[in-house]
């Protein structure tokens, strides 16, 4: 035990060094980027950090794996190049035996990765989201689910507006059973809006059979109504915003999910996007262990045998060929190509027995 905790501490000793690393390295390239994509905004430094500290968990969320790897990689190259490796071996400790505490430790990485950083990931991205489109557009674009239907908010400078409809197209770009509720850049409601059905045409909404109650102080809304057969209202909205904001699953966090995803199945929607990204966040642990068991195979070995910088790129390039199978197979359970669980689970289960099988060719059990 005492060697499993040696193995464990200094591991993760290791994996919380490149972690920081990686973190600073991150957020100075966003700063740049921010710099320069702002520049035409009247955004200032202060500002722009507060959008830098809202994406840095993001990205780092997405090169786990390749920080485990690297981890991996060096956890091993130290204990080579110390022989304390070849103490362990020589004690008649197996291979399999001296990971079992590494494995474990990314296991249990995986498992608070889940089940507590993905949703502070998702609360900050939200966030970074909102913020970025006000400091561009100066208004939010919001599209949401719930039990009473789907919501949507679109505004800009001279004001916001309140969508709520029963029921959509999958695209959200036509709504059933609608209201709007139109309120004025100070915050007042202005009109309210009824129809039976609202469709997206070139950056308006096409209302037919609609009703329009104003609602400005001193107004009588029953007495100024207005029932009008055809009407346009000027929107922000568009398809691709609509996808971009209501389509990503990585801004909802995993408990919310499988409730997120029913909403969406009784709302109209196809929600295979977000039950491939839920069964893809529950392999992740399976999948962060298979990194390190693969970055093992190929370093757990006496620096005296050479060609260590051919070992370390091979596992390297071996952990990204199977993150990029993992990310296109992803595409493919998106699109209905193969099932969900498939396109979940299988990558993580084959990046498994492959790295095991390397692992007990190149050490012999």
């Amino acid at each position: 035990m005492i060697l499993h905790f040696y193995f464990a501490r200094r591991f993760l000793k290791i994996f919380g060094g490149l972690l920081l690393v990686f973190l600073l390295m991150s957020m100075l390239i966003d700063v740049v980027e921010h710099l320069r994509r702002l520049s035409a905004t009247p955004v200032t430094l202060p500002q722009v950090l507060q959008l830098v500290a809202l994406n840095a968990p993001q990205g780092i969320y997405q090169i786990l794996p390749l920080v485990l790897i690297l981890a991996t990689v060096a956890l091993f190259l130290g204990l080579a190049r110390s022989s304390e490796l070849v103490v362990v071996r020589a004690a008649g400790r197996s291979a399999l035996r001296s990971l079992a505490s590494p494995v474990l430790v990314a296991f249990l990485i995986g498992l608070v990765t889940v089940g507590m950083v993905n949703p502070i990931v998702a609360s900050t991205s939200k966030r970074y989201a909102d913020l970025l489109e006000t400091y561009r557009s100066g208004g939010i674009d919001v599209v949401s689910v719930s039990e009473e239907g789907l919501w949507l908010r679109q505004g800009d400078g001279e004001g916001q507006t309140v969508i709520r409809a029963a029921r959509s197209n999958p695209q959200a770009t036509e709504l059933f059973d609608v209201t709007m509720i139109e309120y004025a850049a100070q915050g007042g409601p202005e009109r309210r809006i009824e129809a039976a059905n609202a469709r997206l045409v070139d950056g308006a909404w096409e209302l037919r059979k609609a009703r329009i109650w104003p609602l400005s102080d001193g107004v009588n809304p029953e007495a100024k109504t207005e029932a009008l057969e055809r009407i346009e209202i000027p929107s922000t909205l568009t398809e691709a915003r609509i996808r971009d904001t209501f389509g990503d699953p990585s801004a909802i966090p995993i408990w919310e999910l499988p409730s997120y995803i029913r909403l969406l199945t009784e709302a109209g929607f196809s929600a295979r996007r977000h039950a491939v990204w839920y069964q893809m966040e529950l392999a992740r642990p399976v999948f962060l262990v298979a990194m390190v068991l693969i970055a093992a195979a190929f370093t757990m070995r006496h620096v005296r045998f050479g060609k260590t910088g051919v070992a370390v790129l091979s596992a390297i390039m071996l952990g990204f060929t199977l993150y990029y199978i993992r990310n296109f197979v992803q595409i493919l359970g998106e699109n209905g190509q193969v099932s969900v669980l498939l396109a979940a689970w299988a990558p993580p289960v084959a990046s498994l027995m492959l790295a095991l099988g390397l692992l007990l060719h190149m050490e012999d059990g």
